[in-house]
């Protein structure tokens, strides 16, 4: 009998994972609430649920009835508490809910980290009588419950703080804001999958950014160019993270900012896959099938990752900030280790959201290659 997968939202973000599901032979369920055109995979799953995601009951009501075998989400960290919720009602493989309420919540996070000694930035909510007297800028201001630096801002003075408190706000869902201090250097990713609460780190990845005031994401090239030493701090570091916020299962995706004097610091942890067609970079450069992995987690299998490829891989974003790389995919054809490239929109706009980018390129190669790299840490 073919395996029932419940897979909590429909966008764009979800369309590798219900396809894979549907390449390894499982029956697919995603749910979604039916609204415009972020319901991509409404039509790509065996079957569609129009129900919103945040209806943790009404879910859980039709997967009992359907008897699923595992429930997943990948892409999006506001629908992790629902799968939580439904495999802790059902008794599948997942995470606490009560943990996913903290480990989705940057200030939750925060205080996990304070807690259990995990080196990251000093913080402070924002409130009317909040005191940033102990912080020391720059700062940065960010929602407690957005990712893809969705509302972020640099701020260099205290003139500027109440602007940026209001920008965060606006694009919070709860209206939660959270003031640290800014870490300078050089920022990385680490992915990881975890079963039983030992973490398997796959790869360390170099991210590009374009700095202050948004922090918009504009590359990631993996595996990381720090030595031995420095990636070894980054791992400890990135696992003792995600055990303060009792992760045992499945993917984490943490962000960490190395200073020029070699200390790691986290910056914040997702629980789950990373986004940014982080699956597709892995396969080029590991050979790991992520997101085969992610579903055997939910499942209930896990076998420890093992990789077949030492190479390097990584993707770039075309915005008004890096013109240049419109020429790279334009003549794609002339480099023989562009995997795929995309122009999805002629206007060139700068970047305050991951929306407004208008193209990108993915490449694999037996060599470090130089794309140069525009951000300056």
């Amino acid at each position: 009998m073919r395996k029932k997968l419940a897979i909590i939202g429909a966008n764009v973000g979800q369309k590798p994972l219900v396809l894979k599901a549907k390449e390894m032979g499982i029956e697919t369920h995603c749910f979604a609430w039916n609204k415009g055109n972020d319901i991509i995979c409404s039509k790509l799953a065996d079957y569609f649920h129009p129900i919103s995601t945040n209806d943790k009951e009404q879910i859980l009501e039709v997967c009992q009835q359907l008897q699923i075998d595992g429930i997943i989400s990948i892409s999006n960290d506001s629908y992790v508490p629902t799968v939580c919720y439904v495999a802790g009602k059902m008794g599948l493989t997942g995470n606490g809910y009560e943990d996913s309420l903290i480990s989705t919540n940057k200030l939750r996070q925060r205080e996990a980290f304070l807690k259990n000694g995990v080196n990251s930035p000093r913080f402070v909510v924002a409130g009317e009588k909040s005191d940033y007297s102990l912080l020391t800028y720059p700062l940065i201001v960010k929602p407690t419950d957005r990712g893809g630096s969705t509302g972020v801002m640099k701020v260099e003075k205290e003139e500027d703080l109440k602007v940026a408190v209001e920008h965060a706000k606006k694009w919070s869902f709860t209206g939660e804001v959270i003031v640290e201090e800014y870490v300078s250097g050089a920022e990385a990713t680490v992915d990881m999958i975890s079963w039983k609460g030992t973490h398997y780190e796959i790869v360390v990845t170099d991210t590009e950014t374009l700095g202050g005031p948004y922090f918009m994401k504009t590359g990631y090239h993996q595996p990381t160019r720090f030595c031995d030493d420095i990636r070894d701090k980054i791992i400890a570091e990135a696992k003792k993270a995600i055990t303060a916020l009792n992760i045992k299962y499945g993917a984490s995706d943490i962000e960490v900012k190395v200073t020029e004097e070699g200390v790691v610091k986290i910056v914040e942890v997702n629980p789950r896959m990373g986004g940014d067609c982080t699956d597709t970079l892995l396969r080029l450069s590991t050979g790991y099938d992520y997101l085969k992995a992610v579903i055997n987690v939910a499942l209930n299998q896990f076998e420890k990752p093992v990789f077949s490829l030492n190479k390097y891989s990584g993707i770039c974003f075309l915005s008004k900030e890096t013109e240049h790389l419109k020429k790279i995919i334009e003549n794609r054809k002339d480099d023989p280790d562009i995997v795929t490239a995309e122009i999805y929109n002629d206007e060139l706009r700068y970047l305050q959201t991951v929306d407004e980018r208008s193209g990108y390129f993915i490449y694999q190669s037996n060599q470090r290659r130089n794309w140069e790299r525009i951000n300056q840490l």
